[in-house]
């Protein structure tokens, strides 16, 4: 995730007691995107069970989830996707519908 940090200014690193408790990695402000600082939820894809995912919680401090692809970052607004799994009743999605149908998602190149 550091190649991610080249996106950002103004960084901030979570204390251990953030990262555990309020689940989010980095503070900073995306460059030549927005003006406004976010906290980033950067945790890897990892699997569960037989599938590879990301998992989340709805108590999360993190404004965005970044999922960190082969050739790009996805930032993904939690509030909004935290939204959507309630309004769908959905306790599992797969990116590419959160892409399609979350208006508010950043795509940065690596």
């Amino acid at each position: 995730m550091d190649s991610f940090l080249k996106h950002l200014e103004n960084i901030k690193h979570a204390s251990k007691k953030e990262k555990e408790k309020e689940f989010w990695n980095i503070e900073g402000i995306i460059k030549n995107k927005s003006n406004q600082s976010f906290k980033f939820d950067l945790r890897p894809i990892s699997k569960h069970g037989n599938k590879l995912g990301k998992k989340g919680n709805t108590e999360t401090k993190a404004n965005k989830m970044v999922f960190d692809m082969k050739d790009q970052f996805i930032v993904v607004d939690t509030e909004e996707l935290h939204h959507y799994l309630k309004e769908k009743k959905l306790k599992e999605v797969h990116l590419q519908d959160l892409i399609s149908e979350l208006e508010w998602n950043i795509i940065l190149p690596k």
